[in-house]
């Protein structure tokens, strides 16, 4: 068990572990509540009501949030010959054409935090799922990290796209900013996030969907939102 700290505890005292909040409370309260010295994370947590060993109740789903999360993501870009010069054109970070894919399979070595590619490159990529797959990077269809323009992708993800899915215990975690970000910046990067996940419902799933939201920050108290 963790030993909160005076400081921990005090924030602690400050919000009502009944209470549900609003958004503009819990927002005022993430930002009073929290005391580490650099600048924390604001993150959500959502507890859903659906079956996670069910393929048709899987949440996997994208958003842009219009004020980023606080840290750009380095991206790579798989391409193949023909899409050598917008793969440089296209800002991503890093660029794996063809001939790199042998030797990104036999190091793993892997520099970037998300990938994207074209349609025709996906049966190439099959060479590092093994790599890939297992830290969530292989590009998808459904994170929409596959498709023909290049540059269009990698710009949305540089802006503040996210991609979100439930873990094995029904789950959600997701980062939506920092505490140094205004309260009306905040609010919009969280009303658009929850939205996108009551978007996201699987038509199977039956009953509440939303069970329990919470909001809070790097080392900070949990505090129950509304999902209104």
């Amino acid at each position: 068990m963790v030993k909160l700290t005076k400081r921990m505890a005090a924030s602690a005292a400050k919000v009502d572990k009944n209470k549900v909040y609003s958004l503009d409370e819990a927002i005022k309260l993430i930002k009073e509540t929290s005391g580490v010295k650099f600048d924390a994370s604001v993150e959500v947590h959502a507890n859903l009501g659906i079956d996670p060993k069910k393929g048709d109740q899987q949440i996997r789903s994208t958003v842009v949030l219009p004020h980023g999360i606080g840290k750009t993501k380095k991206v790579a870009v798989f391409a193949s010959s023909e899409k050598e010069k917008e793969a440089k054109e296209s800002g991503a970070d890093v660029i794996y054409m063809e001939e790199d894919i042998k030797r990104l399979k036999d190091t793993g070595k892997i520099d970037f935090e998300i990938a994207v590619t074209t349609p025709d490159m996906m049966p190439k990529m099959a060479a590092v799922a093994k790599v890939l797959g297992p830290k969530g990077l292989m590009p998808n269809p459904k994170t929409e990290t596959v498709g023909p323009n290049l540059k269009k992708m990698v710009e949305e993800l540089k802006k503040g796209k996210i991609t979100f899915k439930n873990d094995d215990t029904s789950n959600i975690h997701q980062l939506v900013g920092k505490v140094s970000f205004s309260e009306p910046q905040l609010k919009e990067n969280i009303s658009i996030f929850v939205e996108a996940l009551k978007k996201a419902k699987p038509s199977s799933s039956k009953g509440t969907y939303i069970k329990n939201l919470v909001l809070c920050s790097t080392m900070g108290p949990a505090i129950r939102l509304s999902e209104n």
